[in-house]
């Protein structure tokens, strides 16, 4: 496989929505396709041979926080993540970009690059665009991201603009220094569209990350504040101006609505803490809608969460153990809910996938979100 060659390719449309497949050094993803986000080099509460049992091949970890513990030259002499943390099958590391903005008060943007301030000790980190394609080199990221500046839905145009002129320049300078690996690493380089929620600012980023030429394009910027039809507004104006051969990624989404609004508009790759976060502490997503665990209502319920999805791999555990087990602060509780987003997620894009290769995606949509518009379970 050539890692300078997008390896991508479109199997069914259904109007703007599509199912593709994608080939990556550790093998193909179907897409579209939800990704795990493992920060730290795991999914919380989950092992990772019960992720891949679910189906998921490729997953998220963070550049930023492994540069700071383990450590990248840790990692390094396992040869990499996937030996470190046993997992066979893709990675995406993103390159510490997000916490540029999530970390505004510890963090300093120079223009050769970042400085942090570590969230664990207060030690001093210089991250630049060639830092970051590096550390992400020896982490061995089958997908690894530019190092970019995100802004959030308050930014005035003027911080938004240079932002992107930043990301830009970075996003240059990381192609190069990816270019320049020679090794034989074959983990490819995604550029990121910023211009936060100016249409022209929008239009300037896309129009320069598609000059790069990069193997795929994410759309960063969303998810950062603002209102969900300020959301799908920016999502549809960014994504059509996109070109079809490459894979489209969009950053930090992970809930029934975001997901399939993003599908509907050709997203073929997206990931979000949410899911697992929310079964750790006791939300489940359902094909009725939210449930909240801790409901006194489940105290004698022997119904499993789903009728529909298979919840925990063929084992059977009812809603009123699981509230039980959250109620005397059990582990084995985060971790079965955890396990059971997974699965309704990938159960969900899975359905999706399927329903735009038979032309009904949007009834499909309608129909699986129509729960959450109501409200549904609680």
């Amino acid at each position: 496989m050539n890692r300078l060659t997008t390896t991508f390719e479109t199997v069914a449309t259904d109007a703007r929505a599509r199912a593709g497949r994608l080939q990556l050094a550790h093998g193909t993803v179907d897409t579209p396709m939800f990704m795990p986000v493992g920060t730290a080099a795991t999914v919380k509460a989950m092992r990772p041979r019960d992720v891949a049992q679910i189906g998921y091949r490729l997953i998220l970890a963070n550049t930023y926080h492994l540069m700071l513990r383990p450590g990248a030259e840790t990692i390094g002499t396992f040869g990499g993540l996937h030996h470190f943390m046993s997992w066979p099958h893709n990675i995406l590391t993103d390159s510490g970009g997000y916490q540029v903005f999530s970390l505004a008060s510890r963090r300093k943007i120079e223009a050769d690059g970042v400085v942090f301030a570590s969230h664990i000790d207060g030690s001093t980190h210089h991250l630049t665009p060639e830092r970051a394609v590096q550390l992400q080199r020896t982490f061995n990221s089958d997908i690894q991201m530019v190092l970019d500046v995100c802004t959030g839905a308050d930014a005035g145009r003027e911080a938004a603009r240079e932002a992107l002129e930043t990301t830009h320049a970075w996003a240059k300078r990381a192609k190069q220094c990816w270019l320049e690996i020679d090794d034989g690493y074959q983990g490819q380089l995604f550029g990121i569209v910023q211009g936060n929620f100016f249409p022209d600012l929008r239009s300037q980023a896309v129009a320069q990350i598609v000059d790069l030429g990069l193997p795929g394009i994410a759309i960063g910027g969303l998810s950062v504040g603002e209102t969900f039809e300020q959301f799908c507004d920016t999502l549809a104006f960014t994504a059509e101006q996109l070109p079809d051969d490459v894979p489209r990624y969009v950053m930090g989404i992970g809930t029934p609505e975001y997901v399939l609004a993003a599908i509907e508009n050709g997203i073929d790759m997206f990931d979000c803490v949410f899911p697992t976060r929310a079964g750790r502490t006791g939300t489940l997503f359902t094909t009725g809608g939210r449930i909240n665990i801790r409901n006194a209502k489940f105290i004698h319920s022997d119904d499993p969460p789903d009728p529909i999805i298979d919840s925990f791999g063929g084992q059977r555990f009812s809603l009123g153990y699981l509230r039980h087990l959250f109620k005397s602060n059990e582990t084995l509780g985060a971790m079965l809910a955890t396990e059971h987003n997974l699965r309704y997620l990938h159960w969900l894009v899975d359905q999706a996938r399927s329903a735009v290769k038979a032309g009904t995606f949007r009834e499909f949509a309608r129909r699986a979100l129509d729960p959450y518009r109501s409200g549904g379970a609680s």
